[in-house]
């Protein structure tokens, strides 16, 4: 009997000694689970981007793994980068990388950048198609705006063969393209590019549009090259229907349309701001002086505001027409040669008066 209450005895011992070790072994496991995942939640869940606004990182074509952190530290304004490291680590970020625009907004988290840029959720941009005059101009301002570069527009846009796919001709070109400020996203190819600008161009020619252009006796290119030699000659919206209007009433009396801005075009001087007669001289298809009719293809990329103007024209009787005296960029009209040259001796005064010669 002795020996079985001693044996009781250590057994009541044991059983204390016991829960305490499980308790502080749960209790270790719990701290150690509560470290591990404050930690993981510091670096991954908690804030860890702080710019004033939404900022944007470009990943394009030559980024490495590398390149990516150093932008996204630049302009992100990170507070903690090791949970980047760790999820680029683990998702081995170095094989799949995405070309584009990415957000990092204010308080952003790690995981959140982090999944945008491995999963490819870029932000679009807002593409302008600008009113310029030469299709070197256009591919320069597509090619800061995108990451395709400016050179590999210009081949395309100067390239025969694919301006006879586009059913353009190199004089042609620019009416493909309808000024216009278009969502698109900056990793486009040239290829979606030139894609969206068709489908673009075909969303503005609609039914009725080219049933306008039809009824006044003309193609969508040749009301392209009208609306170009309109938009030059005034920058003044409500002016530019009437304007179309006289070159139509000369286009109809077979008068030539001695429109100054072809000039320009045909010397590839844009500054110019007194035509001479020995301008009026140059050897060129371009020349509305010495050519009747219309000039081969527009010498600007118009408006939809110029080629509406065109499309609805204002109907008069005026064909002479002379830059105000007051320089505001509007004309004073003539349906008569000699109230013409009234308008003309006016506007020479303007100009000698500022010593304007050339």
């Amino acid at each position: 009997m002795p020996i079985i209450t001693s044996g009781l005895t250590d057994i009541r011992q044991i059983q204390p000694d016991f829960n305490y070790s499980l308790l502080s072994i749960l209790i270790g496991a719990f701290l150690l689970c509560a470290i591990v995942g404050g930690t993981v939640y510091y670096y991954l869940f908690a804030p860890q981007f702080h710019p004033s606004k939404t900022v944007y990182v470009y990943i394009d074509r030559d980024d490495t793994t590398d390149s990516i952190y150093n932008k996204i530290r630049q302009t992100g304004h990170v507070n903690q980068f090791t949970g980047f490291l760790w999820m680029a680590k683990y998702k081995k970020l170095n094989q799949n990388i995405h070309t584009g625009r990415y957000a990092i907004r204010p308080n952003d988290n790690v995981y959140h950048v982090f999944s945008r840029l491995s999963r490819g959720y870029q932000e679009p941009i807002n593409l302008t198609i600008g009113s310029v005059r030469t299709l070197d101009r256009l591919a320069r301002s597509v090619g800061k705006q995108l990451m395709i570069d400016s050179a590999e527009i210009a081949r395309h846009l100067f390239d025969s063969t694919f301006q006879a796919e586009m059913g353009y001709t190199p004089i042609t070109m620019a009416c493909l393209f309808i000024p216009e400020t278009y969502q698109v996203y900056w990793d486009m190819s040239v290829d979606e590019f030139f894609k969206r600008m068709q489908t673009e161009h075909q969303r503005f020619w609609n039914d009725e549009r080219l049933a306008r252009a039809t009824a006044i006796g003309m193609t969508p290119e040749e009301v392209c090259t009208l609306a170009s030699i309109v938009e030059e000659e005034t920058n003044n919206n409500e002016e530019k229907p009437v304007v179309a209007g006289l070159y139509i009433n000369r286009l109809h009396t077979d008068m030539p349309l001695q429109a100054d801005p072809t000039i320009k075009f045909a010397l590839q001087d844009f500054g110019l701001r007194r035509i001479t007669n020995e301008h009026l001289k140059v050897n060129s298809p371009y020349n509305t002086y010495i050519n009747t009719g219309l000039p081969p293809g527009p010498i600007r990329i118009p408006s939809k505001k110029g080629l509406d103007s065109v499309l609805n024209y204002t109907k008069h009787n005026y064909i002479y027409m002379c830059a105000k005296e007051d320089f505001s960029g509007t004309h004073n009209f003539a349906s008569n040669y000699a109230d013409h040259m009234a308008n003309a001796r006016k506007y020479w005064k303007a100009l000698n008066e500022r010593k304007i010669f050339k």
